[in-house]
């Protein structure tokens, strides 16, 4: 039980198995279909495994070429996964794969059912009232058109918009499979399913359909983009939902408060900084943060509130995921007064400062036959003291 308790996927897999249920629940309740959401390359429990065993062998293939040139490449890359794909880090990457895909499919459809358990309650009036407020008097949305203009900026906005689908996926399975310490995979596993789970309780605390949904005509200076047909067959698939929600084959998926899109992206940000990324990654993330938060409003997804929430919900999931997969802060130990020491006390200097990051420490889980190997430590600098010292972060395979 206590090896359970340490697993750093023991939270993300409850969690999972929670949303699951309460997902069948209001399956069974509503009597509707449990419909799993299509993504490109199909479902997603058919491209997450793809993308993973997509980023395993492009993996294996620059590692071997990297130790052992293209000589023998088969042989290299067969001798490489024997020694370092063992059963234990598939397990995980597996645990990893199907929390996220639980919590990403109850999530899709506790969103789904939203406009069924709250009919009739929208907030929409009152947040785009409290935008214009926000905006010194004006709409936010229009005050974007006027700076960054019409045409080549929503072209670049929408590009920048829709590269979340996919980016998401790709994210996962490159923190899982390339990052061999695998409680990091963990913490980004369990800090993405958060994501959707805060997400869909803020839909249901104050529902709303966005401004492009609830005042159109703020909009309609905008060239057709890609975010423009999706916009088009959003609504579409709501009324046809609405209409008939037990005979659609359809998933509703318009809701506004909390912006997931700025709460993912805000996670993946902070969470590349306190893990110490390579910078190039640190600097890209926060960039598409920023740019996905100007194209939340600039194509009327959100309210400013919305992105407000959607900070909040990325904080908070990237804090609590590192809390329950085991990197803590560490603290500075007391020093008992020297009239309490023993003559045998062996005196030991204390570090005027500690770490103030939340990656100070994390649990360990590989063989001691891996740690014998040191890795550079270029993320993380300390580990828990009670967790086994075989998961140095290094840098990816």
């Amino acid at each position: 039980m206590t090896r359970l308790r340490r697993w750093p996927y023991t939270f993300a897999m409850v969690l999972a198995l929670l949303v699951g249920a309460a997902a069948v629940f209001s399956s069974l309740f509503l009597d509707l279909p449990l419909r799993d959401p299509d993504g490109f390359l199909g479902p997603s429990y058919i491209r997450l495994p793809l993308l993973v065993l997509g980023f395993i062998g492009a993996g294996l293939v620059v590692e071997t070429v990297r130790r052992n040139g293209w000589r023998n490449l088969p042989t290299s890359v067969v001798d490489i996964a024997k020694k370092e794909w063992n059963t234990h880090r598939l397990l995980c990457i597996g645990a990893g794969l199907l929390s996220f895909y639980v919590c990403y499919v109850a999530y899709r459809n506790l969103k789904s059912v939203l406009p069924v358990y709250r009919e009739g309650t929208l907030f929409d009036q009152q947040l785009f009232r409290l935008d214009h407020w926000l905006a010194g008097g004006n709409t936010p949305a229009v005050l974007l058109h006027e700076l960054l203009g019409t045409g080549i900026a929503a072209n670049l906005l929408s590009i920048a918009y829709l590269a979340y689908l996919p980016l998401i996926p790709i994210s996962l399975g490159a923190v899982l499979v390339l990052n061999r310490r695998l409680a990091v995979g963990a913490w980004y596993t369990t800090m993405l399913s958060l994501n959707w789970v805060l997400g869909t309780v803020s839909y249901y605390l104050l529902p709303s359909v966005g401004p492009v949904f609830s005042h159109a005509e703020v909009f309609r200076a905008l060239p057709d983009t890609g975010v423009s047909e999706l916009q088009e067959s959003l609504i579409d698939t709501r009324l046809d939902y609405l209409s008939n929600p037990i005979g659609s084959d359809s998933i509703q998926g318009v809701a506004a408060f909390a912006s997931l899109h700025v709460s993912v992206t805000f996670a993946a940000a902070l969470f590349m900084t306190l893990t110490k990324q390579h910078r190039a990654v640190q600097v890209f993330t926060w960039i598409f943060f920023g740019v996905t938060v100007v194209a939340t409003i600039y194509f009327g997804w959100h309210y400013i509130l919305d992105d407000i929430a959607g900070i909040g919900i990325g904080w908070a999931s990237v804090i609590l995921a590192a809390r329950v997969t085991g990197h803590r802060r560490t603290r500075p130990k007391p020093i008992a007064p020297a009239h309490e020491l023993s003559d045998s006390t062996v005196s030991l200097s204390v570090p005027d400062t500690v770490p103030s990051s939340v990656t100070d420490a994390v649990p360990d889980t590989e063989s001691d036959a891996e740690a014998a190997a040191p890795e550079p430590l270029d993320t993380i600098p300390n580990a828990a003291p009670d967790l086994a010292p075989d998961e140095r972060l290094g840098r990816p395979a």
